[in-house]
C-alpha cells in the first residue's frame, strides 16, 4: 500500500553525478558495514581487475581462535582493520601484515555482522560504536580504550525510552548507521512470539550516547498509520523491526530503513489490518526522525517476509533523465525500485489478488503489490517437477505427497492447519549482506536462496510439523485496488494462538527439497528494468567430491562486493571456496579453495598503492557446512577461523 509523502522537504540541489563512486579516502578506505553509509558493497579501485585476478595471493592470514561460526566485514581506515575476534573481542590490525595493534574485550554477546565508526571534524577523537550485551558501547579506535564519557562509563541501555520494557537486555547483529554526530540504531523485537516487543528505531548522540529521537514502527495515537492496526495495538503487539541493515543518503540526509514482519509472524488475528510500517521501506529524516515517505510491500504478512537487506542508493537513467533511486529486494524474489526523494515506484506496482485464508480467525490481504519491473529473481512456486533430483526415489514420493496434500497455490499462500508449501519462503530470496551495486552503471546484483518452508499451524505443543527436517511464477490474476482495511478488533478479542514450527524441508547434505540452483547470483540493468544474466553462485562440498557441480551454494550468506576492477568478489560456505565473476558477464574468472567457510561481506581497501581484499574465513552460517574430511561420511576437522587477506603479488 503506497502512500504519498506528506510535508517533504524540497531537497534539491544534489548532483546525480557526483553520487556514490566516493572520495578518493572512501575509495581508499572500507568505513562501515557494507562499505559506507550508502551499503553499495562497490570499491571504486581497481588496481585488481580482469585481466590480473587470476594473480591474486594471500598476503596475510589473522587467526582468531575457535570461537564458533560467524560472520563479520572488516572495516578499514586509514591502514588499520578492526575485526571481531575470539571471545567477542573486537582487534585492531596492521592492514598490511595482519599484525596486532590492540585489542579490547567484551563480556556477553556482540554484535556479528560488523561495526560502526565515527570522527570528529580535525580527526581527534575516533570512536568505535557496537551493541554489547544490549548497551551501545563506545571505544577509542586509537587504543581499544572504553570512552568512559559517553553514556554511562562508556555504554547506553537501548532500552532507553522504550514504551514496553522487554524485562532482558536488547542485542541486535544490526550495527546501525552513523549521520554526523547521530547514530541510529534499531531495536531489537526481543523475541519471535506474541510478547514481542515493538522495534522503534533510536537515534543517539555519538559523543554523548543521549537518546536523540525516536520513531515508532508500529504507530500510537495520532501518528501515521495507527488506523491499520487494532486500537493500541502500539500496547500488545511487537516485531516491525530492522533486524537487518539499513542505507542513509549522507548528502540528503535521508536514512531509509527496511522493516520486518509484525508478531507472531506465521498468524495475524491480533494485528487484523495492513499493519503499517511492517513489511515496508521507510524513509526517515535522519536528523530528526520524521517519516518522509514509504512504501509497504507485503499487507498484514503472514509468511515472516520481512524485508532482509539494506536498501541499496543507485542513479540510474530513466525516461531519458538520471534519477536517484534506491532499491529493495525481497526474501519472496521481487525487486522494488523507487525514487529516492519521492518514494515513488520507478515501473508500476500493481495490486494483484492473491490465495485467501481458511484459518479461523484469521484475516488476509485480498491482494499484494506486485512490481511490473524488474522481473524477479528467484523461482515462487514449487510444484512436483521442482523435486530436488538428489533425492532417493523414496524420498521423492515423499515431497511429492506433501505437495499434493498441501495448500500450494503460489506466491502469498497463506499458512493452513493442513500445511501449506511457501516458496521461496523465509529462508529464501535476498538476506543480508546479498545485494551490491555498480553506481555508475546503473547495475544491481543479488545472490539468492531458494529454500521453500513447510508453514502448518497449530497449537503450541503439538509439533506435528517437525519430521519432515527442516520456476518463475506470474502474478495471479489481473490488477485491482486493494480492499479497504477491516474493522480493527476490539482491543480485548481474544485468539487462538496458533504457532508454526520451522520446517525448512531439508534434505540430503541440507539441502533444499526443491532442485538445485539452490542459489544463484542475478545482474540487473537498473536503467532498463531488465535481468543481464543469471548464474549458479557456488556449490556443495558433498555434492562436488562426487561430480557435481554448479549446483548454487547450500542456503548461503556470503555477499558479493563489486569493484570497478569489473569484478564481483563472493564466498560460500557450503564449498569452502571464494569467487571472483565477471561483472559484464557472470563468468567465474578465479576460484581458490579455503580452509573452511566463508559467509559474510568481504571488504575492499588500498594502503601505499596496493588493493587488497579481506574475508572473514570461520564457517559463517553455511547450514550444516563440514570442515574437513574426504567424503559425506567423514568426520569434520577442526576449524581454524581466521582472516585471509589477498592482494596481487608486489613487483
Amino acid at each position: 500500500m503506497h502512500m504519498r509523502p506528506l510535508g517533504l522537504p524540497v531537497l534539491l540541489g544534489f548532483c546525480a553525478a557526483a553520487l556514490l563512486a566516493g572520495d578518493e579516502k572512501s575509495g581508499v578506505n572500507w568505513t562501515e558495514y557494507l562499505g559506507g553509509a550508502e551499503s553499495t558493497q562497490y570499491s571504486p579501485l581497481k588496481q585488481i581487475n580482469k585481466s590480473n585476478v587470476h594473480q591474486l595471493e594471500v598476503v596475510w592470514t589473522y587467526k582468531t581462535g575457535d570461537r564458533g561460526n560467524y560472520i563479520f566485514n572488516p572495516i578499514v581506515i586509514d591502514g588499520v582493520m578492526y575485526v571481531l575476534a575470539q571471545n567477542n573481542s573486537f582487534v585492531a590490525l596492521d592492514a598490511t601484515t595482519g599484525k596486532e595493534l590492540w585489542t579490547h574485550a567484551n563480556m556477553g554477546a556482540v554484535g556479528t555482522r560488523g561495526v560502526s565508526y565515527w570522527e570528529n571534524r580535525d580527526r581527534s577523537d575516533r570512536r568505535l560504536l557496537y551493541i554489547n550485551a544490549g548497551f551501545l558501547t563506545a571505544i577509542d579506535a586509537k587504543t581499544g580504550k572504553t570512552i568512559e564519557t559517553f553514556g554511562d562509563n562508556g555504554r547506553t541501555d537501548l532500552r532507553t525510552g522504550m514504551d514496553r520494557d522487554p524485562g532482558r537486555p536488547l542485542q541486535t547483529n544490526n550495527p546501525g548507521r552513523v549521520f554526523m554526530n547521530l547514530i541510529i540504531i534499531p531495536l531489537p523485537a526481543g523475541g519471535a512470539g506474541y510478547d514481542a516487543t515493538a522495534a522503534d528505531i533510536h537515534a543517539y548522540d555519538v559523543r554523548t550516547g543521549k537518546l536523540a529521537w525516536v520513531f515508532h514502527t508500529v504507530p500510537h495515537p495520532g501518528e501515521y498509520g495507527y488506523e491499520t492496526w487494532p486500537p493500541d495495538a502500539w500496547k500488545t503487539v511487537g516485531g516491525v523491526h530492522n533486524w537487518n541493515e539499513m542505507t542513509v543518503d549522507e548528502k540528503r540526509g535521508i536514512a531509509y530503513i527496511p522493516l520486518g514482519t509484525a508478531r507472531y509472524d506465521f498468524y495475524g488475528a491480533n494485528r487484523k489490518g495492513y499493519d503499517l510500517f511492517a513489511n515496508s521501506l521507510i524513509a526517515l529524516d535522519a536528523r530528526t526522525g520524521k517519516r518522509l515517505w514509504h512504501f509497504q510491500m507485503v499487507h498484514h504478512d503472514l509468511w515472516d517476509y520481512d524485508l532482509p537487506v539494506a536498501p541499496k542508493l543507485i542513479t540510474v537513467r530513466h525516461n531519458g533523465k538520471l534519477v536517484d533511486a534506491v532499491a529493495q529486494a525481497t526474501k519472496f524474489g521481487f525487486l522494488y525500485v523507487f525514487d529516492r526523494v519521492t518514494g515513488e515506484p520507478l515501473w508500476p506496482v500493481e495490486e494483484h489478488r492473491v490465495p485467501q485464508t481458511d484459518v479461523p480467525g484469521e484475516w488476509t490481504s485480498p491482494t499484494q503489490p506486485f512490481p511490473t519491473q524488474p522481473p524477479p529473481f528467484a523461482r515462487q512456486s514449487f510444484t512436483e517437477r521442482d523435486i530436488n533430483p538428489f533425492l532417493s526415489e523414496e524420498d521423492q514420493i515423499k515431497i511429492r505427497e506433501l505437495l499434493k496434500s498441501s495448500r500450494n497455490e503460489g506466491l502469498f499462500t497463506p499458512p493452513s492447519l493442513r500445511g501449506t508449501i511457501s516458496a521461496p519462503g523465509h529462508n529464501g530470496g535476498a538476506n543480508w549482506g546479498s545485494v551490491a551495486v555498480d553506481p555508475n552503471k546503473g547495475y544491481l546484483y543479488v545472490i539468492s536462496r531458494e529454500h521453500p518452508t513447510f508453514d502448518r499451524l497449530e497449537l503450541p505443543g503439538t509439533n506435528r510439523g517437525r519430521g519432515l527436517g527442516r520456476g518463475r511464477a506470474g502474478p495471479p490474476g489481473a490488477p485491482f485496488a486493494p480492499a479497504p482495511v477491516p474493522p480493527p478488533a476490539p482491543a480485548d478479542e481474544s485468539f487462538t494462538h496458533y504457532v508454526s514450527p520451522i520446517n525448512f524441508i531439508s534434505q540430503i547434505y541440507g539441502t533444499s527439497a526443491m532442485g538445485p540452483p539452490w542459489s544463484n547470483l542475478t545482474a540487473y540493468d537498473l536503467n532498463a528494468g531488465t535481468i543481464l544474466w543469471q548464474v549458479p553462485n557456488g556449490g556443495v562440498l558433498e555434492l562436488e567430491q562426487q561430480g557435481h557441480h554448479d549446483t548454487g551454494a547450500r542456503n548461503p550468506r556470503g555477499g558479493p562486493v563489486v569493484t570497478a576492477g569489473g569484478l564481483i568478489f563472493a564466498a560460500t560456505a557450503s564449498d569452502h571456496k571464494v569467487r571472483a565473476y565477471d561483472q559484464d558477464t557472470g563468468r567465474v574468472l578465479w576460484v581458490r579453495e579455503l580452509p573452511t567457510g566463508s559467509d559474510g561481506v568481504p571488504a575492499v581497501y588500498e594502503v601505499a598503492g596496493r588493493e587488497y581484499i579481506a574475508f572473514c574465513v570461520a564457517g559463517g552460517n553455511g547450514y550444516l557446512a563440514p570442515r574437513g574430511g574426504t567424503g559425506p561420511s567423514a568426520p569434520p576437522t577442526a576449524a581454524v577461523n581466521s582472516y585471509m587477506v589477498f592482494a596481487l603479488p608486489q613487483k
